[in-house]
């Protein structure tokens, strides 16, 4: 068998870092592929996985070697607390975009414009993938596919399509963007073909993007508060779509 640190230091630049059991549990049900997974306790991952996971328990006993814990620690910059990492295969963007454009489509699209937050970011991952949504792009610098990102959504990217694209290159259907200027949410009707767009908490709207919109709708809240947090946004959002009409899992 190949010597799995040397493995990991090879492939480390260009794949995915899948940081804890979760990462790595759900990229193995959503058939990432991984090359390479190490822990300091093999033991104790496959009794957590058994515990926590039993679908996957064969595929992780597969995948899982063991390696001293001061090489795990040179390979994982910051080691989850259940001492378990891989590394996997970021999928194609093409076979994304393509996933992305596909018609007609039975789930909205999220898209992130210009975020600034890599954790609220992967949080909307997951919770795009909780809700079947098609994907969630992202404009702007962040990458969606940042190790802190990929963290925040427990390896859930493979559940779903992510990626980076530009104002003008936004997934085909009618843009509902979140604006506290639009119309209620509630007297809306967000069909499965949407593309859901949400401003960053401090900066709201691009001036690209809110030109791109179909329909502006506004979440309910509480005067004098100013905001909702990206991901509470999203899920408030998501939730609506999938209590008119639309199906979660």
């Amino acid at each position: 068998m190949n010597d799995p640190v040397r493995v990991w230091r090879r492939l480390s630049e260009d794949h995915v870092l899948l940081d804890g059991f979760h990462a790595l549990k759900h990229a193995v049900r959503f058939g990432a592929d991984i090359p390479v997974a190490v822990t300091t306790d093999r033991r104790a991952v496959l009794d957590l996985a058994a515990d926590l996971a039993p679908d996957v328990l064969t595929a992780v006993d597969c995948l899982l070697a063991e390696v001293p814990a001061a090489a795990f620690a040179s390979l994982v910059p910051r080691p989850h607390p259940t001492s378990v990492a891989a590394l996997a295969v970021r999928p194609p963007r093409s076979g994304n975009l393509e996933a992305l454009a596909r018609t007609p489509r039975t789930a909205p699209v999220v898209v992130l414009d210009d975020p600034r937050n890599l954790g609220n970011a992967g949080a909307v991952i997951r919770l795009a993938a909780g809700f079947g949504a098609t994907g969630v792009v992202t404009t702007g610098t962040l990458d969606p596919w940042h190790p802190t990102v990929v963290r925040g959504g427990a390896g859930l990217h493979f559940a779903t399509a992510v990626e980076r694209v530009t104002p003008d290159g936004l997934p085909p259907g009618p843009v509902f963007a979140l604006d506290p200027a639009g119309e209620d949410i509630r007297r809306a009707k967000l069909p499965d073909d949407a593309v859901l767009a949400f401003g960053s908490e401090r900066s709201g709207l691009s001036a690209a993007l809110r030109a791109r919109a179909d329909h502006l709708v506004a979440l309910p809240m509480r005067p004098q508060v100013s905001s909702y947090n990206l991901a509470t946004s999203v899920a408030m959002t998501l939730f609506h779509w999938s209590a008119t009409g639309g199906a979660a899992g």
